[in-house]
């Protein structure tokens, strides 16, 4: 059966690509060079029939956690249809939930997983810091992207707070985490791998008096070469966790000189492939080996 290829993209709002260069054009660019059929089409549009494809390339999934029960049953039709998806649905059923961030410290890997504060619950702050140890905390769903109703908590400022995360936990199930403040001093590591390989790495620093480093929120990426200690801690966690995986992006930072992992990114990445000249060539690459088998 000759390839024809889906990327599976989302009905953009503008709410998670601003700023972003569009991936999903570049990797057309790359099938078309290759001489792949293809087409983009949002995960969630009703009219696709997704049988018609040997392959589905998980691109920019971005809505993903808005409709996370929609895509879960969408996952199941892929798999149920025998379609090749990149990367595989087992690796994104179990990177969908933040949950995978305690077993991976369960594994003795750092990492920086937090507390999940179950739906329904109600957060006692001064309980929670004390339990991570931190005056500063960040609550975030436990399935979510793009920094998506990401709070940050201070000891002493929480004048609301309470009732305010406690009206979110009636909608779904959040994670709190210690507030790492080499985020802000340093930045955010994000590694990115193809064929559990390294590509390109850079830095994200956030923007001055925020603490989130997308950059739709103002914060500023720089490539860079990551030093050995850095690379060995993410190519550990791709060798363990990201087995047979198109595209991998290890996010973290160093504390004390121990890389300790934020975020292991295995569904829709973004991949900076605007950013390093080694991006795209090694992307097609992987596509190559991937899809062709070369």
């Amino acid at each position: 059966m000759p390839l024809h290829v889906a990327i599976a993209s989302y009905y953009s709002t503008g709410a998670y690509d601003a700023n972003t260069i569009d991936e999903d054009a570049l990797l057309s660019r790359l099938l078309t060079e290759m001489n792949i059929a293809h087409q983009i089409h949002p995960w969630s549009a009703p009219e696709v029939d997704w049988s018609v494809f040997t392959h589905v390339l998980i691109k920019s999934t971005w809505d993903y956690f808005d409709f996370y029960p929609e895509f879960l049953v969408w996952l199941d039709t892929l798999e149920r249809l025998g379609v090749e998806v990149l990367n595989e649905v087992p690796t994104l059923r179990w990177n969908s939930s933040k949950t995978y961030l305690m077993e991976i410290e369960s594994q003795g890997f750092p990492c920086i997983a937090g507390k999940i504060l179950p739906k329904g619950s109600k957060p006692v702050l001064d309980q929670l810091h004390s339990e991570l140890n931190a005056d500063k905390l960040v609550v975030k769903p436990l399935v979510s992207g793009g920094a998506k109703n990401t709070l940050k908590v201070v000891r002493g400022a929480e004048a609301g707070m309470e009732e305010k995360i406690g009206n979110l936990l009636q909608e779904e199930d959040f994670l709190v985490q210690p507030f790492i403040p080499e985020i802000v001093q340093v930045g955010e590591y994000s590694l990115i791998f193809f064929n559990e390989k390294l590509s390109h790495a850079v830095l994200k620093t956030p923007a001055s008096a925020d603490f989130r480093v997308q950059h739709y929120y103002g914060g500023t990426i720089q490539t860079i070469v990551p030093s050995e200690t850095l690379l060995a801690a993410a190519q550990a966690l791709v060798d363990r966790f990201a087995k047979n995986t198109l595209y991998a992006r290890v996010d973290g930072v160093e504390i004390d000189g121990v890389f300790h992992l934020m975020e292991l990114e295995l569904i829709e990445p973004y991949l900076f492939l605007g950013l390093s000249d080694k991006a795209i060539p090694n992307y097609k690459a992987a596509l190559q080996k991937r899809l062709l088998g070369n």
